[in-house]
């Protein structure tokens, strides 16, 4: 059975380039554009893995991994973020917020499916 994914990012194109990755991969994916957005699919619906922006409007990636953490279906999800910091400091607050992994915009789509097979274990 596949996995189930959900996409968070403001930028359209990033969206079409990550949906387009993760299935052709195999993977399932539901797209928000916003953290609050995310929120709201990620705790309505049933996800094995969400991949988020940091800089977005409405609600920042950071944000809305501390307010999924604090829902107890929500804390076991892997959540990877996907965005052009690469700050040390910011990583620290990703880690500390509760993310699984990092990775940097530009991105490889291939990189990104090894990365989300070696998260999901599939």
């Amino acid at each position: 059975m596949s996995a189930n994914i959900l996409t968070v990012d403001d930028s359209a194109s990033i969206r079409l380039t990550t949906n387009v990755a993760l299935s052709n991969a195999g993977y399932t994916v539901t797209e928000a554009i916003n953290g609050a957005e995310g929120i709201s699919k990620a705790t309505s619906g049933q996800f094995d893995l969400i991949v988020t922006d940091l800089n977005m409007p409405v609600m920042d990636g950071l944000t809305m991994i501390r307010e999924l953490r604090k829902i107890p279906s929500q804390m076991g999800i892997p959540i990877i973020f996907l965005t052009t910091e690469s700050d040390g400091s910011i990583k620290q607050q990703a880690k500390e917020a509760g993310a699984t992994g990092w990775l940097t915009k530009p991105f490889d789509p291939d990189n990104l499916v090894k990365i989300v097979r070696k998260v999901l274990g599939k």
